[in-house]
């Protein structure tokens, strides 16, 4: 009788609670056995600019969210269940190639030095052994990834010695077109990749970093496929056949994935999951380049009319169910063996609803549940597929640990065609 009473007080109780907040509490469970790793977080670059890149300039231990304009801080990392981050080192395409070399060096030194702030919290990884080894004691692995093949100023010794400061992926462009490859986001010089950025490419898969093709052009993208002998990743992309930026990966790029073996990490950036804000944004660039040209030497007159474009034209919003939306397309057409998440938190001005700090995982993760997703689907999403990519490409580059380095060069007459 008293068995049947508490049974009936638990479901009586279980009614009480709503669906989504129940599936919070699956997801925070899930999590504490599969880390969820997260593709990419510009973290090191928010603290250079508003921190004097001094990690102990703000108190990362305490929430932050209505005291400064950071998505993350180590209270919302702990809610939000996350295991692994990826830190972004981003640095400028606007800097030369040696400027950037150098930033890049003094933004893994960032890393290290949270890292080294918080022992308690975070602790470096660089393989996946070390992810889950790190996410059983309890503490975040802390992973490195560059963001543009600039930084390697066309050198692959940098390249080695990035790798050897704990770099575990490049992006192989950022927002401009580098002297060996195209990106998807600035006019196309070379197709793709030309010969010196191939072997980018081999000397990565010697080393064992991975292949981020975030940023880069479709063409890009299909000539790194094509040369890589270990799986590819997508650190924050999302999906260009549910909203038409090119910073999306095209549905024939998802297509290839099975194949491939890599896997997309879907980005939270509004004006990339949602086809009105990415119109809106488009719109916005068009009048701003409008009014300049027509008020040249005036910005006054160009801000003011920016002004009234704004208020006459209020910035749509994107949600939970955009992002939702494109994991489920990466999924359809790739498999749930290929995608994961990549939020770009504290690298864009505004997220989603939602979904506005490193707290907000389990909740993504509850409306995947609430529309159908198994358990061991979101261990897949969390981390369980960048793990598998990570071993494939640890395996890749162990086959080729008898291999002397890559001694290519960009002839200094211009580059190969």
């Amino acid at each position: 009788m008293i068995r049947a009473v508490l049974l009936s007080t638990a479901a009586l109780l279980a009614t009480a609670v709503p669906a989504a907040a129940q599936d919070e509490a699956a997801a925070r469970r899930i999590l504490e056995r599969t880390p969820l790793i997260d593709g990419h977080n510009d973290l090191p670059w928010a603290l250079r600019q508003a921190f004097g890149n001094d990690p102990h300039a703000v108190d990362l231990s305490a929430n932050l969210d209505a005291s400064t304009q950071l998505h993350t801080d180590i209270p919302r990392l702990r809610a939000g269940g996350v295991g692994g981050q990826f830190w972004s080192v981003y640095v400028p395409a606007s800097l030369t190639p040696v400027e950037a070399a150098k930033a890049t060096f003094e933004q893994i030194d960032t890393v290290k030095r949270i890292v080294a702030a918080h022992p308690e919290v975070f602790e470096l990884a660089t393989t996946a052994d070390d992810i889950q080894r790190i996410h059983r004691r309890g503490r975040i692995a802390s992973l490195i990834g560059m963001e543009g093949g600039y930084s390697i100023a066309d050198s692959l010794g940098l390249l080695r010695e990035f790798h050897d400061a704990g770099a575990r992926y490049m992006t192989l462009t950022h927002s401009a077109t580098t002297s060996w490859a195209d990106s998807a986001t600035d006019a196309p010089k070379w197709g793709g990749l030309n010969a010196f950025g191939e072997e980018v490419v081999r000397e990565m898969n010697r080393l064992g970093m991975m292949v981020d093709l975030s940023h880069v052009s479709e063409e890009t993208m299909m000539d790194a496929m094509r040369v890589s002998e270990a799986p590819v990743i997508f650190s924050h992309s999302s999906a260009r056949g549910v909203t038409g930026h090119a910073r999306n990966v095209p549905d024939s790029v998802l297509r290839m994935m099975p194949e491939d073996g890599g896997v997309v990490m879907v980005t939270f950036v509004p004006g990339f999951v949602n086809e009105a804000v990415r119109s809106w944004g488009a719109a916005r660039s068009a009048e701003e380049a409008r009014l300049k040209s027509l008020n040249p030497g005036d910005p006054g007159a160009v801000t003011a009319g920016m002004q009234a474009w704004m208020a006459a034209n209020p910035a749509p919003r994107a949600g939970i169910a955009d992002v939702v939306a494109h994991i489920q397309h990466v999924r359809g057409l790739a498999g749930i063996d290929h995608v994961g998440l990549g939020g770009d938190f504290d690298g864009v001005g505004s997220l989603p609803d939602g979904l506005e700090g490193v707290d907000a995982y389990p909740r993504l993760l509850a409306a995947l549940m609430a529309e159908g997703w198994s358990e061991a689907d979101i261990r897949k999403l969390a981390g369980e597929n960048v793990l598998r990519v990570m071993r494939r490409v640890e395996a890749v580059a162990a086959s080729k640990s008898g291999e002397r380095p890559n001694l290519a060069k960009l002839p200094e007459a211009g580059a190969p065609e």
